[in-house]
């Protein structure tokens, strides 16, 4: 049996005592249910699929039993964020729109998650439609942070992230159309990836050439980032950006191969768009700077003038909720959120120069990211300017306050370090190191060249070992 409770387990840890017959699938994915019975409160799952879970893992045990060849993530419980389809259940989007939209098939994701052995036991909460870095909506109410329910959890992938920290499975699948994966991980203390453009294909989108929205793990720990990134990716015929990757795995920089560091260059971005850093975060990312540097790595301050596109990228964002929910309004408005709704509205109020202005600048912000892979073979950034926001946090018209001073809404003031990735098609990987002030977790966002994802996860291993945090837990967790 495992040295710890089976809901406090690792994927990668579960996983190699499944195959050493040591964890049974049925027990472990039973105490998974159980863990997502006990916080309930937290509000995390749109949808729990018990009977189909454990028929799953029956048959994994049994596969087991069998001695038949086993994958990576073999008997181990995986959720979903209710964005993604599963054949046979609802993929509701957050939304009473869709209460009613079972899927026909699994989405490529689902699907390679299943081959490589997962069992995937529910679908997890989004804000509508995925509009918001925070987790709540008037159909369903407030999705709590673990570590602290007056705190958000993040969002839009904030189902996702209170599932894993509370420890109802090891990881789950989020998406990332501006920090979604990479904010609620900050906010509730995990790793969480946004891969290169095209590494994890994504059928889901209906503009597939000028996507910015990505799918991405969500964990406690970096091997199990590494080991959910490897089984999807691949090529998609519904993904133009994944058939360019076809024929060129991800690759790890020589330099990251072992434990010398010596000669990496780390360019290091203190502030984006945002007018404050807090001193806790701030702090924090010194440590994992020193870390690196203790290593061998040469850290230097990135002094370039960029501009992050703050204002231009929020007009191709709200412009395209505003186009996209338009056929949504006669029948649901009164039932959507109003901080969707204001999206939509101010969408509404730019043209199409605008728009077109906006795609101009997202070109000129990928080659600005692509100047500093000049000089630096990765990147380095706070992933948010403060811990997390107040639950209540109104979205379309608070300011975020650090430190007692008010810095506009969340892109500008808390999330900045976040959305210039998805326009430019960098990878990014946020990873926690340490807590704020206020118990809250922080973290650190990783960014590399086009390609370079295990680069990401090689130094997310390095900070993980120099600074191990699998082993805290929210109350009740």
């Amino acid at each position: 049996m495992p040295e710890t409770q089976p809901t406090q387990l690792t994927a990668a840890r579960a996983a190699a005592l499944i195959r050493a017959k040591q964890l049974s699938p049925v027990e472990y994915t039973q105490a998974v249910l159980d863990q997502a019975g006990r916080r309930a409160d937290l509000n995390a799952f749109a949808t729990l699929l018990p009977e189909q879970a454990l028929a799953a893992a029956r048959a994994a045990e049994q596969a087991v039993m069998d001695g038949r060849p086993l994958g990576p993530l073999h008997g181990v419980p995986v959720s979903v964020k209710d964005q993604v389809d599963m054949a046979g259940v609802v993929t509701g989007h957050g939304s009473a729109v869709y209460a009613d939209n079972t899927a026909a098939g699994d989405d490529i994701l689902v699907r390679r998650l299943r081959e490589a052995g997962a069992i995937i036991f529910g679908k997890t909460r989004l804000p509508e439609f995925g509009h918001k870095g925070l987790t709540d909506s008037p159909v369903y109410g407030l999705t709590a942070n673990p570590w602290d329910t007056s705190r958000t959890a993040g969002g839009s992938s904030g189902g996702a992230a209170v599932a894993v920290a509370a420890g109802i499975g090891p990881v789950a699948l989020g998406t990332d159309g501006a920090g979604s994966v990479r904010i609620p991980a900050a906010c509730c203390g995990l790793v969480g990836l946004k891969p290169t453009l095209g590494t994890l294909p994504w059928q889901q989108g209906s503009d597939t050439f000028g996507n910015y929205t990505y799918a991405g793990p969500m964990t406690r720990s970096v091997t199990d980032a590494a080991v959910m990134f490897t089984a999807m990716a691949g090529p998609s015929p519904a993904d133009p950006w994944s058939l360019a990757q076809a024929g060129s795995p991800p690759r790890l920089n020589p330099a990251l191969a072992g434990n010398d560091l010596s000669g990496l260059r780390i360019g290091y971005i203190e502030r984006a768009t945002n007018p404050r850093l807090a001193a806790d975060m701030a702090e924090a990312t010194r440590r994992s700077l020193a870390v690196l540097e203790g290593l061998g790595a040469v850290v230097t301050p990135v002094t370039d003038p960029i501009d992050w596109i703050e204002f231009p990228a929020r007009i191709l964002y709200q412009a395209n909720y505003a186009v996209s929910m338009a056929r949504h309004l006669p029948q649901w408005q009164d039932r959507m959120d109003p901080v969707l709704l204001a999206f939509v509205e101010r969408g509404n109020g730019f043209g199409l120069h605008e728009f077109r202005q906006g795609q101009y600048a997202r070109t000129r912000l990928f080659r600005s990211i692509q100047a500093l892979f000049e000089r630096f073979d990765l990147l380095v950034t706070p992933t948010l300017s403060r811990t997390a926001l107040p639950a209540d946090f109104d979205a379309a018209d608070d300011e975020v306050e650090v430190e007692g001073e008010l810095c506009g809404i969340t892109r500008q003031g808390w999330s900045s370090y976040v959305y210039p990735f998805n326009l430019t098609g960098h990878p990014a990987l946020t990873v926690p190191n340490g807590f704020g002030t206020d118990g809250l977790p922080t973290a650190v966002q990783l960014v590399g060249p086009w390609g370079g994802d295990l680069d990401l996860l090689r130094l997310a291993g390095l900070l993980e070992a120099a600074a191990p945090w699998a082993d805290y837990w929210p109350p009740g967790a």
